[in-house]
């Protein structure tokens, strides 16, 4: 019976990734990376709330070489999960995807980031997480990639895709630290968690049911 209330508490206070718990169809970005003709890796870092979650869904997604949890926006020196917890360290819990743009553009990321990855409505929390290390951000590698996601969130915006106004910040990355070990792969390793099941499973299968050309 305790763990039924738990359960049922963290469902109460849980959400989605989809604003208002609603899967929502995106469109394409009007302005994009096509795919390359090599191979060579390419790298993208998104914050979108706990870490876990966002790990989980890039690992599913075809042509995503590798996804780390980490933390991305503050120092080297405060960035442990300890102290980013604080909420003072500038840091962003967030996911460093290495990818191969031969098989998956930015944009297409950016998609899957904005549509099933998290809420981007939601300033400085996520779900039940709630302070500026859970924070919706974009941290750009280039200027292309900066270009890109300051037009898609536009582009989002203008076609009235969420009820609310996206908060998603975008920003040059000025580093990013990996997590520590126990954090990485957690949502695989730990399927059956409370925190897991009800807030990132949905992810995983919003991701699968809304792009299965994507899904590995």
């Amino acid at each position: 019976m305790r763990y039924l209330i738990i359960f049922t508490l963290l469902a109460l206070f849980s959400c989605t990734a989809c604003a208002g718990g609603q899967l929502r169809s995106l469109p394409d970005p009007a302005q994009d990376i096509p795919l390359a003709k090599t191979s060579a890796r390419q790298t993208a870092v998104f914050a979108g709330g706990c870490f876990w979650g966002v790990q989980l869904v890039f690992q599913h997604v075809q042509g995503v070489v590798s996804a780390t949890s980490g933390y991305a926006g503050g120092n080297a020196d405060t960035a442990h999960y300890k102290i980013v917890s604080t909420g003072t360290t500038g840091h962003a819990e967030s996911v460093q995807v290495v990818y191969d743009p031969s098989k998956v553009s930015y944009g297409q990321l950016l998609k899957i980031y904005f549509a099933v990855a998290h809420n981007p409505t939601e300033l400085n929390r996520q779900g039940p997480d709630s302070g500026t290390q859970y924070r919706s951000e974009i941290f750009t590698t280039d200027a292309e990639q900066q270009h890109i996601a300051q037009a898609y969130i536009a582009q989002l915006d203008a076609a009235h895709v969420y009820p609310e106004r996206i908060v998603t910040r975008v920003a040059a990355l000025p580093g990013f630290y990996p997590a520590e070990a126990y954090h990485q792969n957690f949502a695989t390793l730990h399927p059956y968690y409370p925190y897991i099941y009800i807030n990132d499973r949905p992810k995983l299968e919003h991701l699968k049911e809304q792009f299965p050309q994507w899904y590995k």
